[in-house]
């Protein structure tokens, strides 16, 4: 099985400015999670920024390609599909969308996502983790339920299943089978070319999703559960100081 790994790296972020390159041990943010993707071992990695300061520090890093992309865009898809169009990407080819800020995502995920998209016919692929308690009602938590056959059924910042019996007096045990969404995709080339002319939809808007935009046009999004949890994105400077401290204590 070939793939690639195309990670999307935008240098403007309204809580932390030029999060790709700030310094976690010695290391930028965007070099970390570089080497977790070449971990992985796809046929190829590519960084995709908009900025040439996040390019002067990629370019030099073996194994990698760094392609400079427009500052318009509104996501990643719609970066890596920029990606797809310069170097020229066969529509069957699986990209794997690992977020920029994710210094932490363990490489048999990589590859496991891209695995699952693999030995399926949808278009698309993504991962989830087990949750249960406060975590289940946390709105920055995004929730997934799928069918018997790893079919997503629906993405919710609501918890989903709702447990009716339990939640009915304020109970927020949330036992029953919650899963937590990974920010990390696998599609084929040719249906990033399809998402970007699919309309947006009231789901879509309502939860700030975009991954609803693609079950709400009738296509399949394969889930299961990742090898590893990720633990720790970086969104916020609290984010990054807890990773700061994981790779210290790794370094002793």
């Amino acid at each position: 099985m070939d793939f690639t790994v195309v990670v999307p790296a935008r240098y403007s972020s309204s809580r932390l400015p030029g999060k790709p390159l700030l310094d976690i041990c010695g290391m930028t943010m965007i070099e970390r999670v570089a080497h977790q993707a070449l971990a992985a071992k796809p046929k190829r990695v590519v960084i995709a920024t908009d900025d040439e300061r996040i390019v002067k520090v990629t370019e030099n890093i073996p194994g990698v390609e760094t392609v400079l992309t427009g500052k318009e865009h509104n996501s990643g898809t719609e970066r890596i599909a920029e990606v797809c169009e310069k170097l020229k990407f066969l529509d069957d080819e699986i990209i794997v969308n690992v977020q920029g800020d994710e210094p932490l995502i363990p490489p048999k995920n990589i590859h496991q996502v891209a695995q699952l998209l693999f030995n399926s016919q949808a278009p698309m692929a993504t991962l989830c983790v087990a949750i249960s308690g406060a975590e289940v009602f946390n709105p920055n938590c995004v929730k997934v339920i799928m069918n018997k056959n790893k079919e997503a059924i629906y993405f919710s910042r609501a918890p989903i299943p709702y447990e009716r019996n339990n939640f009915k007096n304020n109970d927020m045990s949330a036992t029953l089978g919650h899963a937590r969404h990974l920010g990390i995709y696998a599609y084929r080339a040719g249906f990033i070319k399809e998402y970007l002319n699919m309309s947006s939809c009231i789901i879509e808007q309502a939860e700030s999703l975009e991954q609803l935009r693609v079950l709400y046009h009738g296509y399949k999004i394969m889930v299961d559960y990742a090898f590893e949890d990720p633990k720790v994105g970086v969104d916020t400077m609290e984010d990054l100081e807890e990773v700061r401290k994981i790779f210290a204590s790794k370094n002793k």
